[in-house]
Order: C-alpha cells, then structure tokens, then sequence
C-alpha cells in the first residue's frame, strides 16, 4: 500500500497511524460530540411537526420505536469500534466484511448524508441568525439567507480544519446553550400549566405510549424514517476514535451514552409539548401545519414570553454547532478511504501542526456550500425534498454497518452470550428494521404527492434520495477506472486481514473476542 505523503502525517509513518491527533479527547469530550452532531433542539425544530402530522398522538412512542434500531445499530458500532478503531467507520468496517464495493458504498452513504444535511443546516443558521436582528423581516431575504449560511458552513470548517480540540470546546459552549434553552422551555410550560394558564393544556395518556394506536402504515412509517433523522449523528464520535484516550473503549460507550440522552431529550421535550398545545389542527396545536415547519417558534411567545428569543438563538447555536460536528467524521472518512486507496490520496493529507485531514475538511466544506448555493438556485422545493430524503442514505449505510457487524464476526458470533446478544441478535434486527425503513419509505417517496417537487414523472424526494445514493456508484465506478485505485478494489490495501491503521500512542489493549458486558 502507498502511503500519504511523508510531510503531511505524524512521525511513524502510516504503520503508526494516519498522522491525527491521538489522546486528545475524553469520554466527556466524545458525548459532547456526539449529542451536538445530532444538534438536539434543531432536530426538535425541524421534525416534531411533522411527525405529529403524521401520527397524531403516538409521537413519543414514534419516537421511542425508532430509537430501537438505533440502539441496536449503535452496539454493532461500539462491537466493531472495539475490533477495528478506525475513523473510516462504516467504510472500514464494511469493506473488512464484505469488500471494496460495499465499502466504497457504505462511505459514500456517509459522505453525502454529511453534505445534504450541512446545506440544511447553512439555511437554518441563516434564518435563524436575521430572525434575531431587527423585527426578524430580514429572514424573509433568501439571498441574505443563503449567504449568512455560506458564512457558517466557512467559519465552521476553519474550526475543523484547525483542530478537534478547539472545536470540542466549542461544543461543551454550544451545547449548554442548546440544553439550557430546552430546560427552560419545559419548565415554563409546565409552570404555565400548573398555573392554568396554557389555553391548550392536555393530560397525558397511555394511548400516547400504545405501540398498537397508529392508524396507517404510511403514517408510521413516514413517523420512523424522520424520527430516525433527529437520532442521526452520535456515532460522529466515532468517527473520532482515533484521536480519543482510548480508542476501543470510550468511542462505543460515548455512542451508546449519547444516544440513551437523546431519547430522553426526545420523548420528554415532545410529550411536554403535548401537554402544552396539545395536536390540535388550529391556533398553537401541534397537528396545525402552520407550525409543522417550527412548533417552537409557534410556542416561543406564549411559553416564554419576553425570553421567547432565547428559543431561537438555541435553535441557531443547534444549526451551527451540528455544522461544524458534521464536517469532523466526514472529513475523517475520506481520510480513511484515501489512506486505504479508496480515493486519491490527496484526500489523505493531514495537517502537519493542527494534525486534522486538512484537504478532506476544505473539500467537505466547499462541496456542501455548493450543493448548498447550487440547490437554492435551482429550486428551494429540490433542496427540501433533499432533506427528506436524508432518511433513505442514513438507514442506507446503518443498515450496512449492522449486517457487517453479523459478518465480520461470523466465527465467534456463538461463542459466548455476549457475542450472540451485541455482535448477532442486536446488529441483525437493527439492520433488518433499517433495511425495512428504506425499502418502505422508498417506495412512499415513490408517489408525486410526496414531498415539495416532482421530477422525471415521479416524487422529487425519491429522485434526489435514490439518485445521490446512485451518483456514488456512478463516482465508484469511475474511480475504478484509475491505476491509483487498484490496490483498493483488488482487496490489497485494506481487507478482513489487514492490520488496524490506528496512532501508536495510546497503546491499544488486544483485541477482545468473546467481550464482557462493559
């Protein structure tokens, strides 16, 4: 295997690892990240309406179904993070299971889930950042918008290309902000209710929790498949493990801590919003689809009152801080694909003083702002319907890294409880549940009425979700084509056997093959 050039990793050479910053991050560190990637109240903001709409009353059991498979996956991450810590994730881990094509695939699932979602996230911060100047009038001036947006993806990618330290401090700020802000809003409403003041106050009901009370197939499965959305993200942390304390150990537990927090987050914040404005279809009813786009902003005024605007700056630190958390395990995993031949090799480049994939960060930074300007220019419909379909390429490459869990360990999957629990039963039926949520949702998506635009005939959302998925196979193929791929796609740079390409301090225990419980 040729190696990244000599001058752009750490002393040791690419037997030492890949020239990133080793022992930088602790478990605190690592959750931090993996809750802010998920940018919690953002997440709120954008699908909490919409689910309502959807399923009415069973939003928090929507919610707490979908987290199943999450959950799931998640113990595929932290089993496969223990056996192979490398920031390539699923890429790694899928090629070592089932080789370079789907490999190359599962990274690309990554890759143009971090992109479409960073676009999303430049149009909130620069909705939300003009909603706080003035009477908020300003955020009706798309160019403005969309500029202020181009802004934060930039000043977020010099964040990541200067180093992950930095940006981890950042987040412990931006994520107080985020979880300070939702605080307030639940015990405002609640002392708004036990007051008797919340017009729309509603009891809470068992039906509410009752896996059985959906009334459609569509509706609970469109409930899923965005209630999947707002989990996605925790395993950024992941895609860090090299450059945490302990590589094998914190990562996994980090993913499984953050995504534990974020049900609660979830399931409480949405059922004390149910409480306040009940799903009614009028006024501040959450089934209202006047307020699908945003229930906050909807509520903000008569929970908070005077404080309303503290809402909304939670919402743009949310939007900026999933941006710069974005763009770490996205530029990590090209990093890794470059390293193992996967892409040139200039996307392996690592910064010789900040230690961070200095190339593949400006690369995942400009595309996004282009994908970005490019999709406002041609349709703001094209760009929503792209978010919708965020869906379809996260299930995509979970689903993947679930059965490559199954696979990689298909010796010693029977060889002790433990193995047959987290290395079998939990990835297999993760990635069942995910592989079903992307077939279902597909063919939904399918339909005209789905979603904000039409394109060749038939729903906009399946077009951009099916087709960015196929553009990769398309890139694929053509990075094939070239001498400098070989070594990848005939197996020799990274297969089931290759050695684990992680830094040399700290030193990694071996690895385990039948586990504990930690």
């Amino acid at each position: 295997m040729n190696s990244i050039p000599s001058e752009t990793r750490a002393s040791g050479g690419p037997e030492a690892g890949k020239g990133l910053a080793a022992g930088t991050l602790g478990l605190w560190a690592s959750v931090v990240i993996g809750l802010a990637s998920t940018a919690p109240v953002y997440s709120l903001v954008a699908t909490l309406g919409f689910v309502v709409l959807a399923v009415g009353a069973q939003t928090p059991i929507a919610f707490i179904v979908a987290f199943i498979p999450m959950l799931f996956v998640a113990f595929a991450y932290r089993e496969l993070n223990q056996a192979v810590p490398d920031c390539g994730t699923s890429f790694t881990w899928a090629t070592k299971a089932f080789g370079p094509w789907v490999g190359w695939m599962a990274g690309w699932g990554v890759a143009v889930a971090g992109i479409v979602v960073l676009a999303n996230l430049a149009q909130i911060s620069g909705l939300y950042f003009w909603l706080l100047v003035g009477d908020g009038s300003l955020a009706g001036n798309p160019l403005l918008v969309t500029a202020t947006g181009v802004v934060f993806i930039a000043l977020m990618t010099y964040v990541s290309y200067r180093g992950v330290e930095i940006g981890a401090r950042l987040q412990n700020i931006l994520l107080g902000i985020q979880y300070l802000a939702l605080a307030l809003f639940v015990i405002a409403a609640l002392v708004s209710m036990a007051n008797g003041t919340a017009e729309n106050a509603t009891p809470v009901s068992a039906e509410w929790f009752n896996p059985f009370a959906f009334e459609s197939v569509e509706g609970f499965t469109e409930s899923i498949l965005l209630a999947l959305f707002i989990y996605w993200g925790w395993d950024a942390c992941l895609a860090l493990n090299e450059e945490t304390k302990d590589p094998r150990r914190i990562p996994g537990l980090a993913a499984l801590v953050s995504t534990v927090l974020l049900l609660v987050t979830y399931v409480g914040v949405s059922v004390v919003a149910m409480m306040y404005a009940g799903v009614g279809d009028e006024g501040i009813g959450l089934g209202n689809e006047a307020n699908s786009e945003d229930v906050f902003l909807a509520l903000k005024d008569v929970v908070l009152g005077p404080w309303a605007w503290l809402l909304v700056v939670a919402v743009l630190v949310s939007a900026v801080s999933s941006t710069q958390t974005t763009i770490l395990p996205t530029a990590r995993g090209t990093l890794s694909m470059a390293v193992y031949r996967a892409l040139p090799p200039r996307f392996g480049t690592v910064h010789p003083r900040f230690r961070t994939p200095s190339f593949s960060t400006l690369v995942m930074g400009i595309a996004a702002i282009a994908y970005y300007v490019i999709m406002t220019i041609i349709s703001e419909n094209i760009l929503a319907d792209s978010i919708l379909s965020l869906g379809l390429a996260i299930a995509f490459y979970y689903a993947i890294t679930g059965y490559a869990c199954v696979w990689y360990f298909r010796r010693e999957l029977f060889t002790s409880a433990h193995n047959v629990i987290f290395r079998f039963l939990m990835p297999l039926l993760g990635a069942l549940m995910l592989t079903a949520a992307f077939v279902r949702s597909a063919m939904d998506m399918v339909d005209v009425e789905y979603g904000y635009s039409v394109l060749l005939g038939i729903g906009g959302t399946f077009v951009t979700g099916i087709g960015s998925l196929a553009l990769g196979l398309v890139l694929m193929v053509l990075w094939r084509t070239r001498s400098g791929s070989l070594p990848f796609f005939r197996g020799e740079s990274l297969n089931e056997d290759t050695p684990v390409l992680v830094p040399d301090s700290p030193a990694l225990p071996e690895r385990p093959t039948d586990g504990g419980l930690s």
